[in-house]
C-alpha cells in the first residue's frame, strides 16, 4: 500500500489522530544537520537558541520543565557570568515548586535575564515575566498576562480534617508568597496584589506596562538589544 505523502515532497504524511471530535496533527520539530569543524552535527531550533543564550519556555511549568530551565541557566552562566540571558514565554503557568525554582535561580545567577513574553504569560508565568531584570521584561504587542491566586487544583485535598486544615494554611502560605512576588517585583502594593488575584485578572501588553509587570512592548528584534 501506497502511503499518503505531503503534496510536493516524498515525505509521508503524518496520520491525523483525533481528541473528542476535533482532528490533531503533531508538530514535528524541525532538525537539520550542520558542517562543523568537528564533523556534521544534528541541530534543532532550541538548540540554536541555547547558543544565542535564549531559553524558551513554551509549555506548562512542571516541575521537570523547571530543571530543565535551571539546569540551562547554570549552564549558560558557566559559560559566560558576564553576558545576558533571555528567557522567551509563552506558557499557561504550572505547579507554584517549579515557579520558586525557576525564580530563585534566576535570581541566584550572576548574569542579567531578560524575560519577554510572546503570546502568553498566565499564573506562574507571569510571575517569572515579572521577575526579570528591570528595564528588560518584555511582551509583543498582542500578548495576554493573566495573574490569579494559585491553585491547588490536582494536588489531592483528601485526609483528615486534620489534614485538610494542614493544607489549607499551606495553601494560603503559598498565595501570600505568591503575591509578595508580584508586589516586589511590580512596584505595586501587597493590598492591591492581594485584591487583583482574587479573580482572574488578564492584562493586555500595554496594561502589563502599567502594572508594572514588563517595562515595554516589543515591536522588533532589535528593541531585545540583540
Amino acid at each position: 500500500m501506497t502511503p499518503n505523502l505531503i503534496p510536493g515532497t516524498n515525505l509521508p504524511a503524518q496520520p491525523f489522530s483525533t481528541a473528542g471530535s476535533q482532528p490533531r496533527m503533531d508538530y514535528i520539530i524541525p532538525q537539520w544537520e550542520e558542517r562543523t569543524s568537528y564533523g556534521v552535527r544534528r541541530v534543532d531550533p532550541y538548540t540554536k537558541l541555547f547558543e544565542e543564550r535564549i531559553i524558551f519556555l513554551g509549555t506548562p511549568i512542571t516541575d521537570e520543565i523547571a530543571n530543565a530551565v535551571m539546569s540551562q541557566l547554570l549552564c549558560l552562566q558557566s559559560m559566560d557570568a558576564e553576558r545576558q540571558v533571555s528567557i522567551y514565554l509563552n506558557s499557561p503557568g504550572g505547579s507554584f515548586t517549579a515557579l520558586t525554582a525557576i525564580y530563585d535561580t534566576m535570581n541566584y545567577i550572576k548574569p542579567d535575564v531578560q524575560t519577554i513574553c510572546l503570546g502568553q504569560a498566565a499564573s506562574a508565568a507571569a510571575v517569572i515575566l515579572a521577575a526579570g531584570a528591570k528595564g528588560k521584561r518584555l511582551a509583543l504587542p498582542n500578548s495576554r498576562i493573566l495573574i490569579h491566586q494559585p491553585s491547588m487544583a490536582g494536588d489531592g485535598s483528601y485526609g483528615q480534617s486534620s489534614d485538610l486544615e494542614i493544607q489549607a494554611r499551606e495553601i494560603m502560605r503559598i498565595r501570600s508568597q505568591m503575591e509578595q512576588m508580584l508586589a516586589d517585583n511590580t512596584g505595586q502594593s501587597l493590598e492591591k496584589v492581594r485584591a487583583d488575584v482574587e479573580r482572574d485578572k488578564f492584562l493586555t501588553a500595554q496594561e502589563a506596562v502599567e502594572y508594572g509587570i514588563i517595562d515595554d512592548i516589543l515591536t522588533s528584534l532589535s528593541d531585545t538589544g540583540r
